[in-house]
C-alpha cells in the first residue's frame, strides 16, 4: 500500500473512531440543509428570548387560595360590590385630635384623601376628613331642607287662607299652625346641634362631636378610621380583578401621595394585604435570579465532580471534559430557560413558585443530561426522567394554585431538559478500558444466609418501623396555609403586625346578607341582631368596622320604611355604598380580625356562622373574605395530606413499571420513596415542625430523587460500575448543597423548603442504598457494556469483562 493510501485509510479510521464521517477529497460547502438548520436555530433562539421577556411574576393572594372554590368566588364578588381588601395608610399625629383642631392639617388630610381617590384602579377611599366633609355637607343639606320644607308649609297654609278670603290675623295663625307639628318633630334635632355650631369643617366642635364620644375615644362606628385620638387610618380599596403589576403601581402611587402631602405626622405606615403581596412579588423577582445563579455554580461543581463512564475524570481527558461536561450544562440551562419561556408565551404568570423554579430545575433537571452523557444505558435514564416528571406532575392535584404551577413547571422543565440533552447529542463518549472477552454465564446473586440474613431483616424491620411511624403521624402534623403568614420574613409583614396592634385587626371578613331588599325594616332588624350576637360572643376577637346597622343606628330600633328611605337620601352615597349595594340587594357587616393560627381561625369562622341568627325568609347569609378562603385552603390541605404524598409515588412507580423490563427495579424505587417519605414525616413530627403547602406533598418531592438513586445504584450494582456509584454519591452531595442555597432567602417558606429538600435528598439516598443492599440485583459477570438488553435484562451469552490496566 502506498503512503498516500495509508494516510487516507488512517484518516478514515481516525474519523470513525471520533464519531465523525469525513469525505476525503471533497471540500465542505454550505448546503440548503445547513441554511435551513441555521434558520431553525435562529427561530428557536428568538422564541426563547421572546418568551423570557414576557415572563411575569404574580403573587396575589389568590395564588395562595383554593382555585375554583366557592369561597374564592365569594371574595371576588365582594370585591366587585364593595372593593377589594384595602391598603391601610396609618397616620400618627404629634398631638391628640391634631387632625381636627389644626385646620391646616385637616384640609391637608382632606386633600390627600381626594388625591388617593383619584388614583387609577382605586374603587373608593375612606378617611376621617372625607367622612366629616360628607357629613357636614349632608348636615347643611338637611338644615336647608328643614328650613325650605318649613317655609313651604307656612306659605301653603297662608295662601290657602288668603284664597278663602280670611283676614290677615287668621292667615298668620294658619301659617303658624301648619309649622307647629313640623317644629315638634325637628326642633329637638336643631336644639341638640346648637352647642356644636354649624356643620362645617372649619368648626372643630362639629368634628369632635361627630367622631368622638364622651370618653374621649372615637365612637364605635368610626374607630375603623380613628383608632386612637392621635391616629387616623385611611382605607384605599382597589378595584376588583387588579393584577399584581397594577397592585404594585397602586401601592407605589399611594406611598408617593402620602409622602408629598405635607402632613405633620410622627409616623406613617402603609400596610394591608395588597402591600404584603406587592413586596412579596418584588422580593421574589430579586431573589429568583440570584438564588438561581448560586445553584448554577453548584451544578457546575456537580459536572466537574461526577466521574464519566469508566471512571475517567476531566483531568484525564480534555475532550471528555468538553463533551461530557459542557453539553449537559448547556442542556440544563436551555431546559430551564425554555420552561420559563413557555410560561411567558402562555401568558401564565409565575406565582410564589418563581423563586423555587430555577433552583429546582437546575438541581433536579441537571442530573438527567449528565446521566445521558455518562451512563451507557440511555433507556433507563429516559424512563427515570419520565418517572420524575410524573411525580412532579402529581403536584398539579394540589388545591393551591402556586403549588400546582410549580408541579407543572417542574414536570415540563425536566422533559424539556432531557429533550435538550438528546438534541445536543449528550451520550457517553469516553472509551472503556481494554477488555478481555471471557465466557461467562449470568448468575443471580446468592441470597444471604445465617447472620447476614438476620442482620438484613433487622435493618429492614427498623427502617420500616420508623417509616410506618411517619406515615401514621401524618394526620397529626399541622399545616401553615395563611397567605399573609407565608410571607414571614418581609418588612411588610412586620408593618402589618404593627397596624394590627393599633387597629386591633389585620384581616377582614364580611357577613353578607343577600335578598330582595336589604334596607327593609326586617333586614335591618336582622343586621342589628347579628351585630349584637357577634359582639356578645366574639367581641374580643372581631373588631367591628362598618355595617348598615351602624350607619343607620340613629333611626332607633324600629324605623319605618319611610324613615329608612329618608335617611338613605340624607346619608352620602360615599358612606352608604361601603355596606349597601346600590340596588339594595346586598349588604355587608364588615369585621376585622387578627392574624392567628389557621386551625384557631377555622374554629372562629365556624363559630361565627353558628352564632349568626337565621336570616329572614327569602334572604341568604354568607361569611366571605380572604381569611375565609384561606381557612378553606387550609382544610383542603389537611384533607389532601395522604393523597398528595401517595399519588406522586404511585405514578412514578407506574412509569418505571411500564418503562423498565425488570419490575423489581420499579418495586425498589417505590419502596425507597415510601421509606424516605416516612422517615421525613417522622423527623418533622419529632422536631415539632409544621407542614407548608409545599412540604405537604413531601412524597412527590422525595420520589424524584429516590427513583433516580435506586435506578442508578441498581445499574451500578448490576454492572459493577464503581464510577457510577460514586457519581450518585456526588449527585446527592451537590443536590444537598444546591438546595441549602435556598436558606439565603428572606422568606420563611423558601428557607424551610430548602432545608426540608436537602434532608429529603439525604434520606432518599440512604433509602436507595438500603433497598439495593437488602435485595441486590442479579447481574451478569463484569460490567463493561450493556450485555443484557436495553435495561440490563439477563443475557446468558458470553459477555465482555473489563480488565483495567
Amino acid at each position: 500500500m502506498t503512503a498516500p493510501r495509508q494516510r487516507a485509510l488512517a484518516t478514515r479510521l481516525a474519523s470513525r473512531a471520533s464519531g465523525q464521517v469525513l469525505k476525503v477529497g471533497r471540500v465542505f460547502r454550505p448546503t440548503r440543509r445547513g441554511a435551513a438548520l441555521a434558520v431553525l436555530i435562529g427561530l428557536l433562539a428568538g422564541g426563547l428570548v421572546g418568551g423570557l421577556l414576557r415572563v411575569r411574576v404574580d403573587t396575589g393572594a389568590e395564588s395562595f387560595l383554593p382555585a375554583n372554590d366557592p369561597t374564592l368566588a365569594a371574595v371576588e364578588q365582594k370585591a366587585r360590590d364593595f372593593g377589594g381588601d384595602p391598603v391601610i395608610v396609618l397616620l400618627r399625629f404629634s398631638a391628640p385630635r391634631e387632625f381636627l383642631t389644626d385646620h391646616n392639617q385637616l384640609f391637608a388630610l382632606l386633600k390627600t384623601e381626594g388625591q388617593l381617590a383619584k388614583l387609577p384602579d382605586v374603587a373608593t377611599v375612606y378617611g376621617p376628613a372625607t367622612v366629616l366633609n360628607q357629613l357636614a355637607g349632608a348636615g347643611q343639606d338637611f338644615l336647608a331642607q328643614i328650613a325650605g320644607t318649613r317655609d313651604g308649609l307656612r306659605q301653603a297654609a297662608q295662601r290657602t287662607a288668603q284664597d278663602a278670603g280670611k283676614p290677615l290675623a287668621e292667615v298668620t295663625a294658619a301659617g303658624a299652625a301648619a309649622v307647629a307639628q313640623f317644629d315638634l318633630r325637628y326642633a329637638p334635632l336643631v336644639v341638640r346641634g346648637l352647642p356644636v355650631g354649624l356643620p362645617t369643617l372649619s368648626n372643630s366642635r362639629f368634628g369632635a362631636a361627630v367622631i368622638f364620644g364622651p370618653d374621649g375615644q372615637a365612637k364605635p362606628e368610626w374607630r375603623f378610621i380613628v383608632p386612637r385620638p392621635d391616629t387616623v387610618a385611611v382605607l384605599v380599596r382597589p378595584r376588583e380583578d387588579l393584577d399584581q403589576r397594577g397592585t404594585a403601581a397602586l401601592v407605589q402611587a399611594i406611598r408617593a401621595t402620602v409622602a408629598g402631602a405635607g402632613l405633620n405626622t410622627s409616623a406613617v405606615t402603609v400596610s394591608g394585604v395588597p402591600v404584603v403581596t406587592e413586596e412579596l412579588t418584588e422580593e421574589i423577582s430579586k431573589e429568583g435570579p440570584l438564588i438561581g445563579a448560586l445553584v448554577a455554580l453548584v451544578v457546575l461543581l456537580r459536572f466537574l465532580l461526577v466521574p464519566a463512564q469508566g471512571g475517567q475524570s476531566w483531568r484525564e481527558s480534555r475532550r471528555g471534559w468538553l463533551v461530557v461536561r459542557l453539553r449537559p450544562l448547556l442542556a440544563s440551562l436551555l431546559g430551564g430557560a425554555a420552561t420559563l419561556a413557555l410560561f411567558g408565551w402562555l401568558g401564565h404568570p409565575l406565582s410564589f413558585a418563581a423563586v423555587l423554579l430555577l433552583p429546582l430545575l437546575l438541581g433536579v433537571g441537571s442530573s438527567f443530561p449528565l446521566y445521558l452523557a455518562t451512563v451507557p444505558n440511555r433507556r433507563r435514564v429516559v424512563v427515570m426522567s419520565a418517572a420524575s416528571a410524573a411525580a412532579f406532575l402529581a403536584l398539579g392535584l394540589a388545591p393551591l394554585p402556586f403549588v400546582r404551577d410549580l408541579g407543572f413547571a417542574l414536570a415540563a422543565g425536566i422533559l424539556l431538559t432531557v429533550g435538550a440533552g438528546v438534541l445536543l447529542g449528550a451520550r457517553p463518549t469516553s472509551r472503556a478500558a481494554p477488555a478481555t472477552v471471557v465466557s461467562a454465564t449470568a448468575v443471580p446473586a446468592t441470597p444471604p444466609r445465617g447472620r447476614g440474613r438476620l442482620f438484613r431483616m433487622a435493618a429492614l424491620t427498623a427502617a420500616a418501623a420508623v417509616a410506618l411511624l411517619g406515615w401514621a403521624v401524618l394526620p397529626r402534623l399541622s399545616v401553615q396555609a395563611d397567605p399573609v403568614a407565608l410571607a414571614n420574613g418581609l418588612p411588610a409583614l412586620r408593618d402589618a403586625k404593627s397596624v394590627e396592634s393599633v387597629l386591633g385587626a389585620s384581616g377582614e371578613i364580611g357577613v353578607e346578607l343577600t335578598g330582595p331588599d336589604v334596607v327593609s325594616p326586617t333586614a335591618l332588624a336582622w343586621a342589628r341582631g347579628a351585630r349584637g350576637a357577634l359582639a356578645a360572643r366574639h367581641g374580643d376577637q372581631l373588631r367591628p368596622v362598618v355595617s348598615s346597622a351602624s350607619l343607620l343606628s340613629f333611626l332607633g330600633p324600629s324605623p319605618t320604611p319611610a324613615q329608612v328611605s329618608s335617611a338613605l337620601q340624607l346619608l352620602p352615597p360615599y358612606l352608604s355604598s361601603a355596606v349597601i349595594r346600590p340596588d339594595h340587594r346586598v349588604s355587608v357587616l364588615v369585621y376585622g380580625l387578627r392574624l392567628q393560627d389557621m386551625s384557631a381561625q377555622q374554629r372562629l369562622l365556624a363559630d361565627v356562622r353558628a352564632t349568626l341568627p337565621p336570616p329572614p325568609a327569602g334572604y341568604r347569609v354568607d361569611v366571605v373574605g380572604l381569611p375565609v378562603a384561606a381557612a378553606r385552603g387550609y382544610q383542603l390541605l389537611l384533607d389532601d395530606r395522604y393523597p398528595a404524598n401517595l399519588v406522586g409515588i404511585a405514578v412514578a412507580g407506574l412509569v418505571l413499571l411500564l418503562g423498565l423490563r425488570r419490575r423489581t427495579d420499579a418495586g425498589r424505587a417505590v419502596a425507597a420513596a415510601a421509606l424516605a417519605t416516612g422517615w421525613g414525616l417522622a423527623a418533622l413530627w419529632a422536631l415539632g415542625m409544621q407542614l407548608s403547602p409545599l412540604t405537604v406533598a413531601l412524597g412527590s418531592l422525595i420520589t424524584v430523587t429516590g427513583c433516580e438513586f435506586v435506578v442508578l445504584l441498581t445499574e451500578a450494582e448490576r454492572r459493577a460500575h464503581r464510577w457510577l456509584r460514586r457519581g450518585v454519591l456526588y449527585a446527592c452531595g451537590t443536590s444537598v448543597l444546591g438546595y441549602l442555597v435556598l436558606v439565603t432567602s428572606k422568606l420563611w417558606l423558601v428557607r424551610e423548603f430548602g432545608v426540608v429538600l436537602a434532608v429529603a435528598v439525604v434520606l432518599s439516598y440512604l433509602a436507595a442504598r438500603l433497598v439495593v443492599w437488602l435485595r441486590p440485583p442479579t447481574a451478569p459477570l463484569g460490567g463493561g457494556s450493556p450485555g443484557g438488553g436495553a435495561d440490563g435484562a439477563l443475557d446468558r451469552r458470553p459477555v465482555a469483562v473489563e480488565v483495567n490496566a
